[in-house]
């Protein structure tokens, strides 16, 4: 169990974190987690770096579905699926580049289709 973790970077979507006793990365976001060591995390943040958002975004427009940049892993039958800002916020977590977390949601921050009738 990691007792010392401290907070690295932290946006809206998630955390990275460190355990300084286990020396082990901890990824939090949205509804997945992730525990690396330094070198996995290197090769990962190289593997996400990689990846063509507008192929995927290209290759799955006929889909009716919100997330189409599909990041595979090394388990045949898990992907994870993200959309554009997810996957930037993604990135931009694993690469330590976040902005400070706002109290106040925006209107920008809610994801939802209103409809007016």
């Amino acid at each position: 169990m990691c007792h010392h973790i401290k907070i690295l970077a932290k946006n809206v979507y998630g955390t990275i974190s460190f355990c300084e006793n286990c020396n082990v990365y901890h990824i939090n976001f949205t509804n997945f987690y992730l525990e690396l060591n330094k070198e996995d995390l290197e090769l990962f943040k190289r593997y996400i770096s990689e990846i063509d958002v507008e192929y995927w975004e290209t290759k799955y427009d006929a889909m009716p579905v919100k997330r189409k940049i599909v990041v595979s892993t090394i388990q045949n039958n898990l992907s994870l699926l993200f959309d554009r800002s997810e996957f930037y916020a993604f990135k931009n977590l694993l690469y330590l580049n976040t902005k400070t977390i706002k109290d106040n949601l925006t209107v920008l921050d809610i994801d939802y289709t209103l409809f007016l009738n």
